[in-house]
């Protein structure tokens, strides 16, 4: 893992949202440091992915706050969020697929008014897999490269944070472990916060520099990697021990 950067990137206080009527979290607090991979586990159903998809913009807070870089985004639309410096990689349909891999970069620079040619190099280069497969349709890829390619997609507009969520899902185990290689390699390299939901419990907390347990819409613990991997409870419940 990197050292920690110094200075509070995200922040979400007191959130509450949900679909339609129904109320999904229930008052969900979390930040996120400059140079931190923070993941956020729990069971199926517990407000993961909502909670990436209202700091997005994708569902609106119904109350609490989301700041970003010391400024509000609670009410901004996601292309605004983009613009301030967030990437969001979906679970799913998180690429182009009839569109070649260079293609699909491209499109994730569409914000950009300058050369973006340095920066899709620098993402060839991080992810040498995809370079050589550049003139090939993403949907041909593998499911891993598909994903390579959602990350570099994401990483054209060069944000300070991505939110994933899910990025191991439906992926082979030899796969998993290149995937979560590539994550921390983001962050390392590109100096990248990373706020991460991931059902792979164990794995995405043995990469983090702290996690959040979110049960049915609520905080449950939080603490570093390391102290959730060694808590039993949170062994007993979510990690298979």
């Amino acid at each position: 893992m990197t050292e920690n950067g110094s200075g509070r990137l995200l922040e979400v206080a007191d959130v509450v949202s949900g679909y339609g009527e129904m109320e999904i979290l229930h008052g969900v607090t979390l930040h996120v440091d400059r140079g931190e991979i923070v993941s956020l586990i729990g069971p199926n159903g517990a407000g993961k992915s909502t909670v990436i998809k209202t700091i997005f913009g994708l569902v609106p807070a119904w109350s609490g706050q989301v700041v970003f870089d010391g400024e509000p985004i609670t009410a901004l639309p996601p292309e605004q969020i983009v613009r301030r410096g967030i990437s969001y990689v979906p679970q799913v349909e998180n690429i182009f697929p009839s569109l070649t891999v260079e293609e699909n970069l491209e499109m994730g620079a569409y914000l950009r008014e300058d050369d973006f040619r340095p920066q899709m190099e620098r993402i060839y280069q991080m992810f040498p897999e995809i370079a050589d497969r550049r003139r090939t349709p993403a949907g041909k890829l593998s499911g891993g490269m598909r994903q390579m390619v959602a990350f570099g997609r994401a990483m054209m507009l060069e944000p300070q944070m991505l939110l994933l969520d899910e990025p191991s899902a439906g992926l082979a185990p030899l796969v998993v472990e290149l995937i979560f290689e590539t994550v921390v390699n983001i962050n390392r390299q590109a100096g990248v916060t990373i706020l991460m939901v991931e059902q792979n419990a164990r794995k995405a907390l043995e990469i983090s520099h702290r996690g959040y347990v979110l049960v049915d819409g609520r905080n449950r613990v939080e603490g570093t990697g390391r102290e959730l991997l060694a808590n039993e409870e949170i062994g007993r419940l979510f990690l298979g021990g």
